[in-house]
């Protein structure tokens, strides 16, 4: 399957990884790229120890590195620590990054911005991103407003010819095949792949991503406003609720007050692998997702599916 996505990056499969901190590891990025994808390793707020030793394991491959735009601007050395590994490509996401766009072409690398509005897009274009990633609300983790089936048509026609990958709510072959249909050259896949057998994170959010639906997530601050990050306005975060939203979604003004002694007990219970404490980020797609599996055999079925869908014989 071969579009501009493909060529642009040298790959197999328009397929992509979403860099979900403390999740898309290493290992998990390896085994996107060994199955044609692209993997992308997610810095996260900036652990410099973590990122190397994950990049470590992507030495012999081609991978790439996310980074959260608005937590990189307080950690810039970051982005030279990845630079230094060769990736193929530099993801930024919340944030201006106009000023890291250069570093990033002088050191032979693709630049990929995420946005979540036609305006943002059309930022991107003009500062020289490579690839655009048109992020719908119905994605895990942290997002906007607009849903990726009305926002991703209306980013192509925006930034032609630069290429559009969609993301948000894509979990299965007719997920691509709907994004390829509406003039994206891929997808960037999350959720999906938190459900693997290479991707980091506690256990019990795989198994709450396998079990729960759709209908129990929720796109809340609370688990920003516990573990101390001090996200932009108009970003929340969309996860699978569980004790801790039912106590506080809602109440987010009476937890900033108690957040020290919340955030205490916030990080013992996610010592002890409690699920229903700890943050389960996962998009709506979770209904589509029926098992924990090896990173290979999801990208293998994501193709093998919308190329079924394509050809109209889709079971």
């Amino acid at each position: 399957m071969r579009t501009a996505l493909t060529e642009l990056l040298a790959i197999d499969h328009p397929v992509l990884l979403a860099p979900m901190g403390g999740v898309s590891g290493g290992a998990l990025a390896r085994a996107v790229s060994e199955a044609g994808g692209l993997g992308l390793i997610g810095a996260g707020y900036g652990d410099a120890d973590w990122l190397a030793r994950e990049m470590a394991l992507c030495t012999d491959c081609r991978f790439g590195v996310g980074f959260i735009t608005w937590a990189l601007h307080q950690r810039p050395e970051l982005l030279d620590l990845a630079l230094a590994q060769s990736p193929a490509a530099i993801l930024f996401s919340f944030g201006d990054c106009r000023d890291y766009v250069p570093r990033v072409h002088a050191a032979g690398a693709r630049v990929i911005c995420q946005v979540g509005s036609v305006t943002e897009a059309e930022r991107a274009a003009q500062d020289g991103a490579d690839l655009i990633v048109a992020q719908g609300t119905e994605g895990g983790g942290h997002g906007g407003g607009r849903s990726t089936f009305a926002l991703t048509p209306a980013v192509v026609d925006a930034v032609a010819p630069i290429p559009v990958v969609a993301a948000g709510g894509v979990a299965d072959g007719r997920g691509l095949a709907a994004a390829l249909m509406l003039g994206a050259t891929g997808v960037l896949v999350g959720t999906r792949f938190y459900a693997s057998r290479e991707a980091l994170g506690l256990e019990a959010a795989k198994q709450a991503i396998v079990t729960a639906g759709g209908d129990a997530t929720l796109r809340t601050r609370v688990f920003d406003i516990v573990r101390g990050y001090d996200w932009p306005g108009g970003y929340t975060g969309r996860v699978i609720g569980n004790r801790f939203t039912e106590t506080w979604h809602g109440r987010e003004a009476e937890l900033t007050g108690e957040a020290a002694d919340e955030r205490r007990r916030y990080h013992e219970a996610v010592a002890r692998g409690d699920a229903e404490t700890a943050v389960l980020f996962a998009g709506e797609a979770i209904d589509l997702i029926r098992a924990v599996e090896p990173a290979g055999t999801i990208v293998a079925r994501l193709i093998r599916e919308a190329e079924t869908v394509l050809a109209g014989t889709f079971d």
